[in-house]
């Protein structure tokens, strides 16, 4: 049975720890909060208590890093230092991690690596981000990549969106939304679990993927529609020509995994 350690079992993390021990994996999980250890234990899962702050500390930390698999699964606090004290945080787990058994990790980053460039962005793009957040998640990326004594393939999703996930409650009832003519970029929680999956099934490492619904309604279009479903007030946009965008490809991942999206459209998920 192969052993997978998820790092950071919340929205997206909890749900995949339950998908895979569906599928005869052995899951051991860490939380930030110790009243969470007991529900992570009441689903199966082997928990710790692991705090990266940013040292590495916590609970049953041994027995978290005896596993073949790692998924990294943490975003950048959203501080001043966001960059450093991210990075401050890799440095200590990527420590842990090389003292352990651990030989392939699956790193959950963000198209937010990519600034707004008016095109199609693929793995290749090379330009600096804008956002602190990207600045972060890309520093760690290649923290990651330059560890010899363990596989990493990094991830970059797409807004998450699904099930309570309800975009429709962002802007609603906003005035004045810019960026009306953008097109958004979306994946459905039910499609990061599969692909995460999907790699670890298929041992598809030390690869970097985008990862992203192929369609990409205007901003305006979707944002409207969405708080129309959840019967809130729609945002209304400005009407202007000038707007920034970019259009993330998932090209690469769907070739190399051979993967389906299970939704390929944000306007048509009723849960979302």
């Amino acid at each position: 049975m192969e052993t997978v350690s998820i790092l950071g079992c919340g929205w997206l993390g909890l749900p995949l720890a339950e998908y895979l021990i569906k599928r005869g994996y052995r899951i051991k999980g860490s939380t930030r909060t110790k009243n969470e250890l007991t529900v992570l234990e009441s689903k199966g899962i082997e928990p710790s208590l692991l705090i990266l702050d940013p040292d590495i500390r916590g609970e049953n930390l041994d027995n978290f890093f005896k596993s073949n698999v790692l998924i990294i699964n943490f975003p950048p606090q959203r501080r001043d230092d966001i960059v450093k004290y991210h990075q401050l945080q890799a440095v200590s787990l990527i420590q842990r991690v090389k003292l352990s058994s651990i030989e392939k990790v699956v790193f959950v980053s963000s198209t937010s690596v990519y600034p707004n460039l008016n095109c199609e962005v693929s793995e290749e793009e090379t330009q600096a981000p804008s956002k602190s957040s990207g600045k972060a998640l890309l520093k760690v990326e290649e923290l990651l990549n330059n560890c010899n004594e363990f596989d990493t393939t990094v991830l970059r999703f797409a807004g998450l969106i699904g099930y309570d996930r309800k975009p429709g409650r962002f802007l609603a009832g906003k005035k004045e939304v810019s960026n009306g003519e953008a097109p958004v970029n979306l994946i459905h929680r039910d499609d990061c679990i599969n692909i995460i999956h999907t790699i670890i099934e298929k041992n598809i490492w030390a690869e970097t993927f985008n990862a992203c619904m192929d369609i990409h309604p205007r901003r305006r279009d979707y944002y409207v529609s969405e708080a129309n479903k959840l019967g809130l007030t729609p945002p209304v946009f400005i009407n202007s020509e000038k707007y920034t965008y970019k259009i993330v490809s998932s090209e690469k991942l769907k070739r190399r995994l051979d993967y389906s999206y299970k939704y390929l459209n944000p306007l048509e998920i009723d849960d979302a």
